[in-house]
């Protein structure tokens, strides 16, 4: 199936549970939405964010990463959150000294505990000029209790075919992580 075809296809397609008032679908009222859990950074790289090249390090972005990621999956789960993997990071440009940069998160797809966060990373002179696109990752976080076991975390409502899209590569992010996981020792 094509793209195209599958965006309509899911587009028409109930996503989660629901249930059905008249011609409408109306989300369950445990559920949050995308833009319910989209969290924003915004930091100035400073000399002591450089790494030996001169650039800001790739550390420094992946905290900051990990932190927006924390506080998306935070607001979907309401509930304690840890960060399980990182499951893809493109550095796309560097990152200089003197940069404002953009941490912009949002929950793409909700497992049992576990949360798919998508971060764009975007960076633009502290001086003036061009806003571009620097990074961007899929962090997963999983719910936990207080004694750090996971919990369910609610179901997440997608309003917009984008979403859906979004969601369904989540899943299939999260099928392929499930298969090529280091098994876990006792």
């Amino acid at each position: 199936m094509s793209r195209a075809a599958g965006a309509i296809a899911l587009a028409r397609a109930p996503v989660g549970p629901a249930v059905a008032l008249g011609a409408e679908l109306v989300p369950v009222p445990d559920s949050t939405t995308v833009g319910s859990s989209r969290a924003s950074t915004t930091r100035l790289m400073v000399p002591t964010d450089a790494n030996f090249s001169g650039n800001v390090s790739g550390g420094h972005i992946l905290s900051e990463i990990d932190l927006v990621a924390f506080i998306a999956a935070n607001r979907h789960a309401k509930a304690r959150c840890v960060t399980a993997s990182f499951d893809r990071v493109d550095f796309l440009q560097p990152v200089h000294v003197g940069d404002v940069v953009d941490f912009d998160a949002e929950v793409t797809f909700v497992g049992t505990s576990s949360m798919e966060v998508w971060v764009r990373v975007h960076a633009e002179p502290s001086h003036g000029g061009d806003r571009r696109m620097v990074g961007e990752a899929y962090v997963t976080m999983v719910a936990v209790d207080e004694s750090g076991r996971p919990v369910t975390v609610p179901p997440l409502a997608l309003h917009t075919v984008e979403e859906r899209l979004r969601f369904e590569e989540g899943r299939r992010r999260m099928e392929e992580r499930r298969r090529t996981r280091h098994p876990r020792t006792p």
